[in-house]
């Protein structure tokens, strides 16, 4: 356990720092423009168009990852986010919030698809569920922490957004100084829409309802919480409690996923999901800490539906198309997290705070229906190697179409051919160089990434122009002595 932490620290610390930001900017934007009156429609809008981003940098983060190198592309995105954070604190004019948004959750699908294929290249095919689970660990935590500031700086100025605009500049630090990295560029998984719209229609119908109260919650929530009359610090323990929440599940989850059945588990957590959200959605105000506790029960149940949906569709598919699957689930995912902030959003102004609980309660149900299959139709349509074992996984808004390649269940080859390298990688030419063959055979068909030692940097050049003047002189003296 201690060797992937000490191996990928620097990943795991570049995670942290970035879902830090992240999470500590979602619900600034949201207490910001609910100070200023901005309606619930407008607030929705700007929250949908991040997860657009997200949806559209699955397929961009390719490109230009391909082009640019994983290191190049990481630290341009986490430039573009910085800029754009601070573009908040420049102007008030929501549609000009509304591209910055947009423009931020592209950049930070370019981000978690160059950590997570890093992770995914650099470890042991027996560790990748330890990888995965630090990973998640670091992602959840990230995302509380920036509850964490909010409660230690209330201030909804320029002031918070430079912390932020700091967390998204720190995060590249670990990135930029490495000298050398062979990561394997990954070509985009094939998108096959229709297939799985006929294997498994209830499936993406599940997880796109599980999208729209995920992302609902991270927009909405602390819409919630001042109509409830809270303060800006108690907003911030609310959110951290939640999200701390999701990490909590995790674990007991996994144990529970590979013991029963997936369905019914998440069959259960729907309906506990409605349960517990029907309080927070029949009373009009509520003390706190009796908000507290029942915010952390939704946010345990509502955090545990997605890695069960995927688990469940994993079960379903055959291991070539589960690669695959994970772009649908992701598309499915991202169009639920845009449609669940305008719906409620447009109904919170006329109807109250208490919509985005009820709205819960609604999915909730919703889910409840989708899931019930008889005996023999669940039978029927599991695959061969079913079940999967489970991995404990972040909410896709805190990963990539590249998650699935961590995990331990998927043959490390199926991967490979699944998502396959570029063609137009040049590989390296033995007889042009003055090395060992065998010395070259080691070496990655891929270009390094960074500063690599080796390479005749201006620095290097102009120290070997020192070196043969110096040498020059030396041998024009020993001339003149000889002569003398």
């Amino acid at each position: 356990m201690k060797k992937p932490l000490a191996l990928f620290f620097p990943l795991y610390t570049t995670t942290l720092l970035m879902l830090l930001g992240s999470g500590l900017l979602t619900t600034y934007i949201s207490l910001r423009l609910s100070a200023i009156n901005v309606s619930g429609a407008m607030i929705g809008a700007i929250i949908a168009a991040n997860y657009i981003g997200l949806v559209i940098g699955g397929k961009v983060g390719h490109i230009l990852i391909a082009r640019v190198g994983h290191i190049r592309a990481y630290v341009s995105c986490s430039g573009i986010i910085t800029a754009a954070v601070l573009g908040h604190g420049l102007t008030d004019i929501i549609p000009v919030w509304v591209v910055l948004r947009l423009i931020i959750g592209l950049c930070m699908m370019v981000q978690y698809m160059v950590l997570e294929s890093w992770l995914n290249d650099q470890a042991e095919a027996n560790q990748r569920g330890v990888v995965f689970g630090f990973y998640m660990v670091a992602s959840y935590l990230g995302m509380s922490l920036g509850q964490v500031v909010l409660m230690l700086n209330s201030d909804l100025g320029v002031s918070t957004l430079i912390v932020i605009a700091l967390c998204f500049a720190l995060c590249l630090v670990p990135i930029a100084l490495t000298t050398r990295t062979n990561v394997g560029h990954m070509s985009p998984a094939p998108m096959e829409l229709k297939f799985f719209i006929r294997a498994i229609p209830k499936v993406l119908a599940i997880t796109l309802v599980i999208g729209m109260v995920v992302g609902s919650f991270y927009g909405m929530a602390p819409i919630y919480t001042s109509q409830q009359s809270l303060t800006t610090q108690q907003t911030g323990l609310f959110m951290a409690l939640a999200i701390f929440a999701g990490l909590l599940a995790q674990f007991p989850l996994s144990w529970l996923s590979d013991r029963y059945n997936r369905n019914m588990l998440m069959r259960i957590n729907a309906i506990l999901l409605a349960l517990t959200a029907l309080p927070l959605a029949l009373f009009s105000h509520i003390s706190f800490p009796l908000l507290l506790g029942i915010g952390f029960i939704v946010s345990l149940m509502q955090f545990t539906l997605y890695p069960l949906v995927v688990a469940l569709a994993n079960d379903m598919i055959e291991p070539e198309r589960r690669v695959s699957l994970s772009a649908c689930l992701l598309m499915a995912f991202g169009v639920g997290a845009c449609i669940g902030p305008l719906a409620v959003g447009a109904l919170i102004q006329p109807l109250g705070g208490n919509i985005l609980y009820a709205f819960f309660a609604l999915c909730g149900a919703g889910i409840v229906a989708l899931s019930r299959t008889s005996k023999k139709e669940e039978e029927t349509q599991m695959a061969v190697d079913a079940p999967v074992p489970h991995i404990a996984m972040p909410d896709s808004l805190s990963s990539s179409p590249l998650s699935p390649a961590l995990n331990p269940a998927f043959d490390e080859q199926m991967i490979q051919d699944t998502m396959p390298a570029p063609e137009n990688v040049v590989e390296p030419v033995i007889g042009e160089t003055n090395e060992e063959p065998v010395e070259e055979e080691e070496e990655s068909k891929y270009p390094p990434q960074g500063a690599d030692p080796e390479v005749d940097t201006g620095l290097q050049r102009a120290f070997t122009l020192l070196e043969d003047s110096v040498s020059e002189n030396s041998v024009a003296e020993e001339t003149t002595e000889k002569k003398n």
